[in-house]
């Protein structure tokens, strides 16, 4: 048998971790069902009502619940068992996708069904989210590779990004959104035995806890004191609000842009996907996080580039290519702040501050979701996503413009 490469063995140095190896296996193959919901979700909805407004609207049902309870979800974070709270969550997520299935396989899902249980997998994931971040660090025992680590969830996140939605476009053709949805809830079993499988060391919790409200004021200015974290938060919540709204817009650039269906919008979500785990294993195999910053004011540059040129194209090889590229500049972006963050947040603050990360990413895009989906059905998706693109391009160039004051 051939030698592993050095070069490979590096970039894979956080899977020397037990537990993290469990978490990625269990991660990986639910996500791949989480992503199927997702497109299925949005084809859904789309099908039965043709409304690019109700499509804004399912994804601000799904993701409001991010602004107003990931800030909670950040404490309790901090102040609970991770892996307990995590065992929760993910039975919860299992319970709501097994719903959307019973609905949808007997034919009685109608629109509100859709919306309503968006809300609850919406608050399911303002706890899920900051202390699965959060966790990383109980997982990998050496801090030298909580940055691999990382960098190495945003390649399982992508590579089920990849597969999910192709293989979800592929079943609503032959099959219908109900099995969909079936997979995803059989899906959660995976992740909810690797967390079982884990040996976690506890960790130590102080005898007493201040006022929940005073310890969300306190995340708050701790967060937002710091240079680095506040721009780096600033900058998401921009790219989050105005640009990734683009994928609750896809099933209508699919099917009357593109004049395509289930399966293009499938291949148009994969191909973000594939660009977006290049990027990922590219900062896996960094050494260090010297030079992310400008890493993520260039990533965030042609990802409004792209989005600008997309919103012009209606070839669907130009928009593949496109959506790539899109792809891995988002992920770039994300998981080099990810990594920032992480490596540089007092480990006693860091649900906290992983919360608000979450907030930026997550949070922000219900909002943007109302506004796209609004204003798509006013002025056309073309012209939406135009906007969109000329927006994050002016914030990666004021982000640009500070990166002598964070110093990264």
């Amino acid at each position: 048998m051939p030698a592993i490469p050095a070069r490979v063995i590096f970039t894979l140095r956080a899977f020397r971790h037990r537990n993290y190896r469990l978490f990625f296996m269990g991660q990986g193959i639910s996500l791949i069902g989480t992503w199927m919901q997702s497109v299925t979700l949005g084809y859904l909805t789309y099908r039965l009502t043709n409304s690019a407004f109700l499509l804004g609207m399912v994804g601000f049902a799904s993701q409001i619940p991010t602004v107003l309870f990931t800030p909670l979800g950040g404490v309790a974070a901090d102040r609970k068992d991770r892996r307990t709270l995590l065992l929760i969550t993910q039975s919860l997520a299992m319970v709501q996708a097994s719903l959307l299935a019973a609905l949808t396989l007997t034919g009685t899902i109608e629109v509100w069904h859709i919306i309503t249980l968006s809300v609850f997998l919406g608050c399911i994931n303002a706890f899920d989210i900051p202390t699965r971040q959060s966790f990383i660090v109980e997982m990998v025992e050496s801090r030298a590779d909580l940055s691999n680590a990382i960098a190495l969830n945003s390649t399982m996140f992508n590579g089920a990004r990849l597969i999910g939605p192709s293989v979800g476009g592929l079943l609503i053709a032959t099959t219908g959104e109900g099995i969909c949805f079936l997979i995803n809830a059989i899906s959660f079993s995976a992740a909810l035995a690797a967390l079982a499988l884990m040996r976690i060391t506890p960790v130590e919790q102080p005898a007493e806890h201040p006022p929940v409200f005073r310890q969300l004021k306190e995340g708050f200015s701790y967060a937002f004191g710091l240079r680095p974290i506040k721009y780096i938060l600033l900058l998401l919540g921009l790219t989050s609000f105005v640009g990734m709204p683009y994928a609750v817009l896809m099933p209508v650039f699919a099917k009357d842009i593109l004049h395509g269906d289930a399966r293009t919008l499938g291949f148009l979500m994969s191909a973000a996907g594939v660009g977006a785990i290049f990027g990922a294993i590219r900062l896996a195999s960094r050494k260090n996080t010297a030079g992310l910053g400008r890493d993520i004011a260039r990533a965030s540059l042609l990802f409004g580039l792209c989005l600008t040129a997309f919103s012009f194209s209606r070839s669907l090889p130009f928009s593949l290519a496109l959506m790539a590229v899109a792809g891995g500049s988002v992920m770039t972006q994300m998981a080099s702040g990810n990594t920032i963050l992480q490596t540089i947040v007092d480990d006693k603050r860091r649900g906290s501050v992983m919360s608000l990360y979450a907030l930026s990413f997550g949070g922000m895009m219900p909002l943007g979701s109302l506004v796209a989906g609004s204003l798509a059905h006013a002025i056309g998706v073309p012209h939406t996503l135009f906007i969109a693109g000329v927006v994050c391009i002016a914030g990666a160039l004021a982000f640009r413009s500070r990166l002598k004051k964070i110093i990264l």
